[in-house]
């Protein structure tokens, strides 16, 4: 359903735009956002068949490598390149956050809120032969969706995923095996982890079924330990025993043995998609009361962000870059959290997204930090805010 709303907004949500000094006008910005598709690096070739499947010119967007838009009302899920596996869809502002994090080969990198999988594709096909990429989401069933795209796509070789609270994962990336060095005393019959397959023989299901059985009553207690539901054979989780993988470490290890990037695209009340606002026309209005103007729900949605963003950059090395996006629009999701964030963590310092001088957006009303709107951008609204990590 794309275009401006078939029914006025209401009065709560235009009070809601008001308090956060955001313009009502841009959710009728709808028929101009394009949709926007990301080429398979070496798939480019697919683009003039997609071009006659499409009977519409795919159109390079100039200002980020790999990407392309189509008109809105364009669905690219029966197109051949896209079931073959050549391009995914992932708007344009969601794949700068992902481009601020400048991933380079060998990078050891996290995304501690991974599904849908986009930025996930986009983050491996980055890192290229070296390296590795740490998927982690609460939800199993969107991360399982994750899984299926990474197989579709042919790219998770270097990808491990982990269903997890984001604010408490705390497994750090293999760095070639060296968790040996801290090994704990074990005998010939403990059980290393083989190459993953999907079609695991009986009696490892039922072992994984019996752990998730023991992690769910874990939770009840308040912890559960990290399930890990693909693992490619180069992400360094092959030939590891499970004290290996998930063994502690303490704060100071971390800062030399902690991801290179790590990415906190957060839970939010996506009231910058206007595709997702639009939706609510389907779902009743009231609906839109529940999750996204609800006081309470937002009070807590900003201490989660808040808390995965700590989390995220517990995790992070010395030097190392942390980005932080959300597709809200308000202040409350996005500079309020960065200032408590940065008041609470002296190591943070916030750094300037150099590649941003070409990009369409505006300055967040922090310094160094941006904002993407659909009037703008002609994408959705995106947040971002880029930090590093300094030794003190």
């Amino acid at each position: 359903m794309d275009g401006a709303p078939a029914a006025p907004l209401p009065r709560e949500f235009l009070d809601f735009l008001g308090e956060n000094g955001l313009d009502p006008s841009i959710y009728a910005a709808g028929d101009r956002v394009p949709r926007y598709v990301r080429v398979k690096p070496g798939s480019e070739s697919c683009l003039r068949e997609l071009e006659g499947e499409l009977a519409c010119e795919p159109e390079r967007v100039d200002w980020l490598p790999g990407f392309y838009s189509l008109p809105p009302r364009v669905q690219i899920a029966g197109t051949k390149a896209y079931r073959e596996g050549k391009l995914y869809g992932i708007d344009a502002a969601s794949g700068a956050a992902v481009s601020a994090l400048s991933i380079a080969k060998g990078d050891h990198v996290l995304d501690l809120c991974a599904a849908p999988g986009a930025k996930l594709c986009m983050m491996l096909d980055a890192l290229g032969d070296s390296g590795s990429v740490t998927g982690v989401d609460v939800s199993e069933h969107r991360l399982a969706a994750c899984r299926t795209m990474l197989q579709k796509y042919a790219i998770g070789d270097r990808c491990r995923l982990f269903v997890a609270d984001g604010t408490a994962f705390s497994v750090i990336p293999a760095r070639g095996h060296s968790y040996k060095s801290c090994e704990s005393t074990t005998n010939e019959k403990v059980q290393t982890f083989q190459e993953w397959t999907s079609r695991r023989p009986w009696k490892e299901r039922k072992r994984a079924a019996k752990a998730r059985q023991s992690a769910t009553s874990k939770s009840r207690l308040g912890f559960q330990h990290p399930e890990i539901i693909f693992y490619g054979k180069h992400s360094g989780v092959v030939g590891l025993i499970k004290d290996d993988l998930y063994r502690t470490v303490s704060d100071n290890e971390l800062l030399n043995c902690g991801y290179d990037k790590v990415l906190v695209d957060a839970e939010c009340t996506h009231d910058g998609s206007i595709r997702h606002i639009q939706k609510f026309e389907q779902w009743g209005w009231e609906t839109l009361q529940q999750r996204v103007l609800n006081a309470e729900r937002t009070d807590n949605l900003t201490l989660l962000q808040l808390k995965l963003l700590i989390s995220g950059f517990r995790l992070l090395k010395v030097g190392g870059t942390l980005v932080y996006s959300t597709c809200s629009l308000t202040v409350a999701q996005n500079e309020d959290v960065v200032e408590q964030f940065l008041k609470e963590n002296a190591s943070a310092v916030l750094q300037e997204i150099d590649a941003a001088a070409s990009w369409p957006c505006k300055s967040g009303r922090i310094p160094k930090t941006l904002r993407f709107d659909p009037s703008t951008s002609q994408t959705s609204g995106l947040f971002v805010a880029k930090f590093t990590k300094v030794g003190l």
